[in-house]
């Protein structure tokens, strides 16, 4: 049997928000759109989050919390969940990543790790 964390694929999008955003007082917004992929064969439940984002300047922050944009979502095997939030930083690039805390309809938690992902403004990488 695999892991349960293994049953878990997460896909993500970032977008720079230009027109949220005002460099001149080094306020830089982004959206994510992420999508929770349930590979396995048992529903689970998303119950929390945790986030780690580090600027350019190595300025580190964290973000816990219980569900999603205000939701606990159950994913059934074999289908995802999608939802879009997002970030205000002090630099035009930052890097995001941590876990969602899940939940088995048996009662088995486990984090599905959500892998680093780059937040840039256009024009700053090549």
């Amino acid at each position: 049997m695999k892991p349960l964390e293994s049953s878990i694929k997460i896909e993500v999008k970032t977008e720079y928000i230009e027109e949220q955003s005002s460099p001149e007082e080094d306020r830089y917004l982004f959206s994510y759109t992420i999508t929770i992929i349930n590979l396995g064969d048992q529903d689970v439940t998303l119950i929390s989050r945790m986030w780690c984002i580090t600027d350019a300047n190595g300025h580190y922050s964290e973000v816990q919390g219980a569900g999603v944009v205000g939701e606990t979502p159950t994913i059934a095997p074999n289908t995802a969940y999608q939802y879009t939030s997002g970030t205000v930083c002090e630099t035009p690039f930052a890097v995001m990543e941590g876990h969602y805390v899940m939940v088995t309809k048996d009662g088995r938690e486990f984090k599905a790790p959500i892998a680093p992902f780059r937040l840039a403004a256009p024009g700053l990488l090549h």
